[in-house]
């Protein structure tokens, strides 16, 4: 029996997901600490393995991976060619448009206007597709608060969980983009091709996620 190899991301949702395989009776002996590469399952036949959150569908779509946990605005922003299997109800928060409350009108009617974010194609497709308003989308890597207290930007696109950070700030969300969740993402080929075997597992992970009496 070949092994089926998983990729976690090393990231916010590495705790959560490793809670879950083990919940479910499924080892998961990863350390992010370690530089080893590959962790083994032998009872399952898994081999886990540690990258870049935003390499996760990467390594999924091309097959280097059969499944793969991610979080949905990886998924999003990503849009790769993979099938998405659960959602593993971890890591929730949401995607959302925020800035000074005086920018709101501009969030409602308003054009030709800057918007800092991590997430670039998702805030291209909100903006240009769904909204139908024209925005210049400016991408950085650091905290894209500051990108609006700069007055580098008129608003921003990021996840929000608490909400602290927007209000220690004096920044208010104008609009929700999209729920975000962790999920169990698989390649396509090895969907068809183990399908019993994936099936046992994602079997294994709902079990859990729906008895309110286990604790992940």
């Amino acid at each position: 029996m070949k092994y089926l190899t998983v990729a976690l991301g090393k990231g916010r949702l590495l705790n959560e997901a490793v809670k879950l395989f083990e919940a479910a009776g499924i080892a998961c002996p990863t350390d992010k600490n370690s530089r080893k590469l590959i962790y083994v399952n032998e009872e399952y036949k898994l081999k886990f393995f540690l990258s870049k959150d935003g390499d996760v569908p990467t390594y999924v779509e091309y097959g280097a991976a059969d499944l793969g946990i991610v979080g949905k605005d990886t998924l999003l922003e990503e849009r790769r060619g993979l099938y998405e299997l659960l959602d593993l109800g971890f890591g929730r928060c949401a995607m959302a448009a925020a800035g000074f409350e005086d920018r709101l009108s501009l969030m409602q009617n308003g054009n030709n206007f800057r918007v800092a974010t991590k997430y670039p194609a998702i805030t291209e497709y909100y903006f240009h597709n769904e909204r139908r308003q024209s925005a210049e989308i400016i991408k950085l890597s650091g905290s894209v608060e500051l990108a609006v207290i700069s007055g580098l930007a008129d608003m921003i696109v990021d996840l929000v969980q608490t909400g602290t950070t927007l209000k220690e700030n004096g920044l208010v969300v104008f609009s929700v983009i999209a729920d975000i969740s962790a999920r169990l993402i698989a390649n396509r080929a090895s969907l068809k091709m183990e399908h019993e075997r994936i099936t046992r597992i994602m079997a294994e992970l709902k079990r859990v996620i729906d008895n309110p009496e286990v604790s992940v």
